[in-house]
């Protein structure tokens, strides 16, 4: 019986990634760190999201409306909530609506007002990609829940 060697795990540090070995400083550093490092995330979510006929903006909308728990939320409150606000809200619920995983209703109180919410299929949808998505943490395997706790702490005085 032959026993195989794990390999060692290769450091993935941003000098290699990115072939430069010197920066104006460490803060021009962590800004491309944190660039390289959120395009690095969303090609892993890229790939799981594509296995299931979603994007990840398409999944953050889903996630949105399942955080409803039925009740209905506005085009404009979906924006408001989504990670990439970038992204069209409006094309994004079209996209849904054709694969009936969401469903708009005209608003009873503002006619010019749409409701939106999930469909029981967007949530079979949700709950199955549930534990790929959560899986997703591995990619923080390297880092303890402290470490964890410190990186969100940066990040959110980051943007204050």
């Amino acid at each position: 019986m032959k026993i195989e060697q794990s390999k060692p795990q290769l450091k993935m540090e941003l000098e290699k990634e990115i072939q430069q070995s010197k920066f104006k400083s460490q803060k021009h550093k962590a800004l491309l760190n944190i660039i390289f490092t959120a395009s690095w995330l969303d090609c892993a979510q890229q790939r799981r999201f594509k296995e299931h006929g979603l994007t990840p903006q398409q999944y953050n909308v889903l996630r949105i409306l399942r955080g409803q728990k039925g009740n209905a939320i506005s085009v404009n409150g979906i924006q408001e909530r989504m990670l990439d606000r970038s992204s069209n809200a409006s094309r994004l619920i079209d996209k849904l609506l054709e694969k009936k995983l969401a469903k708009r209703i005209v608003c009873k109180e503002d006619r010019r007002q749409m409701e939106i919410y999930i469909t029981d299929k967007g949530l079979d949808l949700l709950n199955e990609m549930d534990e790929g998505v959560n899986a997703a943490e591995q990619n923080f395997g390297n880092i303890t829940e402290e470490e964890a706790k410190q990186l969100n702490q940066i990040l959110d005085k980051l943007r204050d």
